[in-house]
């Protein structure tokens, strides 16, 4: 089971993380996960939210330049060796790992582990096999 992330191209300087938050904020997007990267010239700020298509058509409308790709979230413990746990198991599958972020959920004691990898069916079949919930695509909850 993928998620739907949001990628929004961010100038590199002050105050552009801030901007962009605003929009979403003003938009009502409800923010799951985030993560940024940088690069010298520009960043990149990736998104989980509720309302994908909601929060795409705000960002556009403000300018901003995005795209979306599909990601596997693994819920574990949040607990010393969980990701330890998970990455064994797509180390296992030979599923390579492009990059990954993690978030605490709501639910005490789990956390959650996005993956952007090639395959996210061969991901969410191996953690599914190990017993592994991950979060489904509609309402961001955790598939057993």
């Amino acid at each position: 089971m993928a998620i739907r992330q949001i990628s929004v191209f961010l100038e590199n300087h002050s105050g552009s993380l801030s901007a962009v938050t605003r929009v979403l904020a003003e938009a009502g997007a409800d923010m799951r996960a985030m993560a940024v990267a940088d690069t010298q010239d520009f960043g990149i700020l990736r998104l989980i939210v509720r309302d994908t298509d909601g929060a795409i058509a705000a960002l556009k409308a403000h300018g901003y330049l995005t795209s979306t790709n599909e990601v596997t979230a693994a819920v574990i413990p949040d607990e010393p060796g969980g990701l330890c746990h998970l990455v064994n198991i797509l180390a296992d599958e030979d599923v390579n790992i492009e990059y990954s972020y993690a978030f605490l959920t709501p639910e005490d004691g789990k956390a959650c582990v996005v993956f952007r990898v090639a395959d996210n069916d061969h991901a969410a079949k191996a953690f599914h096999n190990a017993g592994i919930g991950v979060l489904d695509a509609d309402g961001l909850t955790i598939l057993d």
